[in-house]
């Protein structure tokens, strides 16, 4: 097993370097510039503007309690999810080693925009550099689709606990659920990388403002004067592949396990079925509900403020509810919270009590 998995690192590391060569051959064939000083050197770009939510000066500061807030909430709660999980031997099951990929997918999902827009509100700063700008478009991309995917082989993991119960662990055992989160990872590198490199291409002449608070792929699209065509059947491409087959999948899913459920003669039996996906069924539909809000919204109105709003629904409020989700409907990780903060009280009051 271990052999194994030292061989799937080493094709998932080959994968992404070919892929990559591929990406850069790709722009070189468009005829565009490759690289990110010779895009520099030929359109002028020095910076972008991300506009925000609000230049009123004395909506600063609540606005930056507020995100700083929710930031903290985020940062906390999934890393008490991703700790229990480590500490807690009871936990060492498929259904937590996803829930722990998801959260730390969920903690880097949200440092990729709110700190930058943090230190825009406290510094009253608008600018992101280029290089800035598609480093958080390349990430935010990468963490967004990881939550698509992990969220999809989460539901597969639910429907082989109830519709397979007897052959569970032989079918859900270690080494697929290593190459199920590590080509979950590769994937997501991949087609985030063909993604932002095909801006690469692209000349930018107009007002470098971007109405939205990081660097949205759509929206720093619409600010290029050369031709779009190739983004935007790539970018369709990609949410093609990482939202729809990955949603597609999800419905199938638990349209079988709602299928099984509803065989199962007793109340009790169905009740205990279906409360072994409910946390799992509650952040799909938080997740897919607001990133499709932010879709129609897109779609619906030409207002800035309202995909602004929608936006930080999907961006935010969605992996800061996630672990108070997986905690308040779950029996084992509420215990594994318990113990794990009942064993760092006696350490953090060692603490205090050797500084004074």
């Amino acid at each position: 097993m271990k052999s194994l998995g030292l061989d799937s690192g080493y094709f998932c590391h080959w994968g992404i370097l070919t892929w990559s060569e591929f990406c850069i051959a790709f722009s070189l064939f468009l005829g565009k510039p490759s690289s990110l000083m010779e895009s520099r050197n030929q359109t002028g770009i020095r910076n972008f503007l991300l506009l925000g939510f609000t230049e009123e000066p004395d909506l600063q500061p609540l606005l930056f309690g507020l995100f700083l807030s929710m930031y903290l909430i985020t940062l906390t709660g999934n890393l008490l999810i991703i700790l229990a999980i480590i500490s807690d031997s009871h936990l060492h099951t498929p259904m937590y080693f996803f829930l722990s990929n998801l959260s730390f997918a969920d903690v880097c999902f949200t440092s990729t925009t709110i700190p930058k827009m943090l230190v825009n509100i406290q510094t009253q700063s608008k600018v992101i550099t280029y290089a800035g700008c598609l480093s958080q478009t390349y990430f935010f991309i990468v963490f967004g689709c990881l939550d698509n995917l992990f969220l999809t082989v989460m539901a597969y993991d639910r429907f082989v606990a109830i519709c397979h119960p007897l052959h569970y662990m032989v079918i859900m055992n270690p080494q697929l659920c290593r190459l199920l989160a590590l080509g979950s990872w590769c994937l997501s590198i991949m087609v985030s990388l063909l993604d932002t490199l095909t801006l690469l291409r692209l000349s930018f002449c107009r007002s470098m403002n971007i109405p939205h608070f990081f660097c949205d792929l759509p929206e720093v699209l619409k600010l290029a004067c050369s031709d779009t065509l190739i983004s935007n059947i790539v970018e369709y491409f990609v949410t093609v592949v990482i939202g729809v087959l990955p949603l597609s999948g999800i419905l199938f899913s638990y349209s079988l396990i709602f299928s099984s459920i509803l065989r199962i003669s007793s109340a009790r039996g169905k009740y205990k079925a279906f409360s072994t996906c409910g946390s799992h069924l509650s952040v799909v539909s938080l997740f897919y509900g607001t990133g499709l809000g932010v879709y129609l919204s897109s779609a619906a109105t030409s207002s800035p403020r309202t995909r602004l709003v929608a936006s930080a629904m999907y961006t935010m409020v969605t992996p800061m509810l996630n672990p108070f989700i997986y905690s308040l409907r779950n029996r084992d990780m509420k215990g594994a919270l318990g113990r794990l903060l009942n064993r760092a009280a006696p350490l953090s009051a060692g603490t205090f009590a050797g500084l004074s």
